[in-house]
């Protein structure tokens, strides 16, 4: 049997979104306890087991596809860095011992919530990709329930109104992030058989939908005092703050030229926008508590 390497596992599990997913889960987790203690490092080893092993099926349901598209090729797989058996066994095992996690850890809710994302992402999302240019919609469902885990997992009631906004917060943020993908790689995407946004919409119209997708999603961040207790005027003024900064960028974007440079700039700030509003959120809840 060829050994396989630590990087080629971690390449395999997709660490970096993982660790991504891990840390929307530490905030919801945090925004009801106010507080890091031991079991958050429970909580961080289920959800980042879960995510990886679910990160790494999609790659096994998807290695041909892989193949084919430049930006994947070099992927564990089709590089033949690990076999498709030996990838399905690190999958399945990372995925098992993740829910056990969960559910020795925290019990029943935040188990089956991780339980459901592995089937939306793999099952429904992987499938309707290759049906619908719009899959991108219901599959940013499975960037919102991380969060759900995190909070029901320090005990948090599943449809509490606090976490149910930041939840949708991530789901409609998740959408715009993947159309830049598209208009990115959208030559590759087709060229591998996937149906595209491009397809159906010129780039400037494209540029304008992610744009409006955008203000969407800054303009529902900004309802932040009605979901979330204790709001302080000057949180609130950061958060208008780096909700200007947010617009402005994508505002370039939609109503300037696409280059190699302006994507760059433009993805990063809607990762940098997503990450510093959970941090802000993991601040306000520390110091309130």
């Amino acid at each position: 049997m060829k050994s396989v390497s630590l990087n080629t596992i971690l390449s395999l599990v997709k660490y970096k979104v993982s660790l991504a997913v891990t840390f929307t889960a530490i905030t919801g987790y945090i925004v009801y306890t106010g507080s890091f203690d031991l079991q958050l490092l429970k909580l961080m080893l289920g959800v980042f087991l879960l995510a990886g092993g679910s990160g790494g099926l999609n790659e096994c349901q998807e290695h041909a596809i892989d193949a084919k598209m430049p930006r994947t090729m070099n992927r564990p797989i089709p590089s033949g860095l690990i076999s498709l058996h030996h990838a399905w066994l690190v999958s399945v095992i990372f995925i098992l011992t993740g829910i056990l996690v969960l559910y020795v850890s925290f019990g029943p809710i935040p188990a089956f919530l991780g339980i459901f994302n592995v089937v939306w992402y793999n099952l429904f999302y992987t499938t309707l990709k290759r049906i619908s240019a719009y899959a991108v919609v219901p599959g940013s469902l499975v960037g919102a329930v991380p969060v759900l885990i995190g909070w029901t997992a320090a005990g948090g009631f599943l449809f509490d109104s606090t976490i149910v906004f930041i939840a949708f917060f991530l789901f409609i943020w998740q959408i715009p992030h993947f159309w830049l993908l598209m208009i990115k790689y959208s030559h590759e995407y087709q060229q591998a058989g996937f149906p595209t946004i491009n397809q159906s919409f010129n780039p400037d119209s494209l540029k304008k939908i992610i744009f409006s997708w955008v203000l969407a999603t800054s303009t529902f961040s900004l309802s932040i005092p009605l979901f979330v207790r204790n709001i302080s005027l000057i949180f609130f003024l950061v958060i208008i703050a780096l909700n200007i900064l947010f617009v402005l960028i994508f505002a370039t974007l939609s109503f300037g030229k696409i280059s190699e440079l302006s994507f760059k700039k433009t993805f990063m700030s809607i990762n940098l926008y997503m990450f510093l509003f959970m941090v802000m959120l993991i601040i306000h809840h520390i110091i309130a508590f």
